[in-house]
């Protein structure tokens, strides 16, 4: 297939291409020239993108409709996107996850990481989920389809397109069934435990396993353990404890919906029986546990991302300091509290001080036992610190 003829668009004198050069992929709106010509595109169509002294950098997808109007999607300016190129980085992708895991649950793609730009594919079994999160990535779904069934041979493949980034590309919710059949959820075996993953009606893909390695770690402090697990989705840390050995786990989350699928995931484990839920806001149900006296080996908290922005950091960190302190509260003398963030927007450093501040302030003392972060199935681009969003630190405390 030959190289069409691509459009072009150029970056301002003062735009800095040098990063762009070192494999940064994203212009931003105010980085670009956008007259009447690139205001034009379609949202997702491709260009090439120029330096200010016109000097070819690759090629890119544009969305006037962004902040981040254009992602490097190829260094070759004639790259054709279509079938081939798809297999191409998709297969690439494969090939690392093939590699890592003896069982077919794993992140398959993971956006700029893996050469495919705002898009998100997580693979259970012969299930798979792409969450199209780019204008050019809706505009493609299909062909990404397509090549995700060849390659992979799942059965049924499900468009995911909800979510704030979306919305920040101006695209709407949507999601459906582009092949194949779902007859309600999927079950995903990791650590030892059955999760059920509503891929269809759940938040995001219907399971995080961005957390896996880090709900191994938690298994390991949760032998004979009574255990609580905070803002739990659908059972993550609580049924990976039980899994480990757990005497016993309660799960509490605000969506009844993902309390019915734990609840429904410890059957499946055959860990019902000491499975329990608790329905309720997360700070709430914390403080009247405090109020009953209640006391856990092991807890752990896994909130959405409070600081998904930089305009949002500052409250995001008093938010953190705040189930730090908490869940503090809730730990047996000599027992361990886990607590992680998916903020990219709060870095390590501001995340560990914010989590320590708020131990501290729940009159205890601790000691980091552990760091973890996502697991090799989500790789993080060096250039785009966005890419390394999870952190999970684990404490013993006093």
């Amino acid at each position: 297939m030959s190289a069409p003829s691509y459009p072009t668009v150029r970056l301002r004198p003062k735009a800095e291409a040098r990063a762009l050069r070192h494999g940064f992929p994203w212009v931003y709106a105010d980085e670009l020239v956008t007259d009447r010509r690139t205001q034009a595109l379609v949202p997702g169509a491709f260009a090439i993108l120029e330096d200010a002294d016109r000097v070819p950098l690759g090629l890119v997808t544009v969305n006037s409709n962004s902040k981040i109007i254009a992602r490097i999607i190829d260094r070759d300016p004639a790259a054709v996107i279509g079938p081939g190129w798809f297999d191409a980085r998709i297969g690439h992708a494969l090939a690392l996850r093939t590699k890592l895991y003896d069982t077919a649950v794993y992140r398959l793609v993971h956006a700029e990481a893996d050469g495919l730009p705002g898009v998100i594919i997580d693979r259970f079994g012969d299930v798979a989920v792409i969450q199209p999160n780019a204008a050019w990535a809706e505009a493609h779904v299909e062909m990404l389809a397509t090549s995700v069934a060849q390659l992979t041979g799942v059965r049924a493949i499900v468009k995911n397109g909800t979510g704030r980034s979306r919305g920040l590309e101006g695209l709407t919710e949507e999601t459906l069934l582009l092949q194949g059949d779902i007859t309600g959820p999927v079950p995903v075996v990791m650590n030892g435990a059955t999760y059920l993953a509503d891929v269809l009606g759940g938040q995001k893909t219907g399971l995080f396993l961005d957390q896996r390695l880090n709900h191994a770690f938690a298994a390991r402090l949760a032998n004979g353990a009574r255990v609580l697990d905070v803002f739990s989705h659908v059972g993550g840390f609580g049924l990976a404890a039980l899994a480990g050995g757990a005497i016993s786990a309660l799960a509490v989350d605000s969506s009844a919906p993902a309390l019915a699928l734990a609840s429904a995931g410890a059957k499946a484990s055959g860990t019902e029986g000491r499975f329990a839920t608790r329905q309720g806001d997360a700070f709430g149900v914390m403080e009247a546990l405090a109020a009953e006296g209640a006391q856990f080996d092991l807890v752990v908290c896994d909130p959405p991302a409070f600081a998904p922005a930089k305009p949002a950091l500052e409250a995001g960190l008093r938010a953190y300091e705040r189930v730090a302190r908490l869940a503090a509260m809730l730990v047996a003398p000599g027992g361990y509290l886990g607590l992680c963030s998916c903020s990219h927007a709060a870095d390590l450093a501001a995340f560990r001080t914010a989590s320590s501040r708020g131990i501290g302030r729940g009159g205890r003392q601790c000691q980091i036992i552990h760091t973890g972060f996502a697991g090799p199935d989500h790789p993080i681009l060096p250039q785009l610190a966005e890419s390394g969003y999870l952190k999970a630190l684990f404490f013993r405390l006093d």
